[in-house]
């Protein structure tokens, strides 16, 4: 029965002149924030002992412009020392989502990102919904599209196939479609982000950092800044085009278990356990996470209002609905 942190600060709050990172962890006797150079590899720039406050939630306050640095957490917990993860509200990474990364959301806009608005809709018996998934859209050697398999490649208008016919986004509209449901575009661990060559595939049913769009999907998976601005130009396109983005979210699992964000905070919080001590596996996943406890229900809020505020998303598919309480 830990606290409950009532306000919305958690994460990291950045100014040139300031940035503020909290993390919630009421059972760790103490908390490291590590800054690095790069995404992965090299070895830490400077180390800071977070300090514990109100309500279990651990703060380090840097008072100079870390813009730009990527960043971990650690948590001893019965002295024990966990992995070295980005936090759970984390909204940028680089490569492979295992660091955090510092970057200014404002210098992520497309041109004119604020006079986007949602394409109108008189009542909802109107829509007609259309899923894809970002890869597959436009994967295909005769989409005509240019970036393939990226965010850019859904808000490319023009293209065409060797016969001539209208595809990508041109394609959708011309099906009179009025939503776009994407399938997981936030960031999933199955997908080698450094090995893009390769082409692997996933449908991205298993989370591993929620509020960061997937660097797959990107065309520089190693600098944080560019999947967001990226995302936020494909939802630009989609809205100039009269049709909506609905977002599936994947909140009732993680990718991982033992090892996950939310275990490697603080430890069991986030999952339900059967009465022997196992994981609860209603998802077939390995877990399933705990939404009627307060701090994952706050989580799973935040995450969403985050996705409508900073990338205008207009709605969600919420997977496996019936894991919730």
């Amino acid at each position: 029965e830990y606290p409950v942190y009532e306000g919305n600060d958690l994460g990291l709050t950045f100014t040139p002149k300031k940035s503020t990172f909290k993390l919630w962890a009421p059972p760790a006797a103490k908390v490291m924030l590590r800054f690095y150079e790069k995404g992965v590899g090299g070895t830490a720039t400077k180390e800071v002992a977070m300090k514990r406050g109100e309500a279990g939630v651990w703060t380090a306050i840097l008072k100079e412009n870390v813009e730009g640095q990527y960043y971990t957490f650690q948590t001893q917990i019965n002295e024990k020392w966990g992995e070295e993860v980005p936090d759970p509200y984390v909204k940028a990474v680089g490569v492979n989502g295992k660091r955090g990364q510092v970057i200014d959301f404002e210098k992520t806009n497309p041109t004119d990102w604020k006079d986007d608005k949602k394409p109108s809709l008189k009542n909802p018996t109107d829509i007609i919904l259309y899923e894809l998934h970002v890869r597959d859209l436009s994967m295909h050697k005769n989409s005509g599209i240019k970036n393939k398999g990226k965010f850019l490649g859904l808000a490319e208008t023009g293209t065409k196939s060797p016969d001539g016919e209208p595809t990508g986004i041109d394609h959708i509209k011309e099906l009179g479609v009025t939503h776009v449901h994407l399938l997981p575009s936030y960031d999933y661990m199955s997908i080698d982000e450094s090995k893009l060559a390769a082409n692997n595939y996933n449908w991205g049913y298993d989370p591993q950092n929620y509020n960061v769009p997937e660097g797959a999907y990107a065309t520089n998976p190693y600098d944080g800044a560019v999947r967001i601005r990226e995302f936020k130009e494909m939802v630009q396109a989609l809205h100039a085009n009269g049709i909506r983005v609905v977002m599936d979210v994947v909140y009732n699992h993680t990718g991982l278990t033992q090892k996950s964000v939310f275990n490697q905070i603080t430890p069991g919080y986030y999952y339900r356990f059967t009465e022997d001590g196992k994981f609860s596996d209603a998802s077939a996943c390995g877990n399933e996470t705990a939404s009627e406890r307060p701090m994952v229900r706050k989580f799973i809020w935040e995450s969403m209002l985050h996705w409508c505020r900073e990338y205008h998303i207009d709605g969600f598919r919420i997977d496996l609905m019936g894991i919730h309480d």
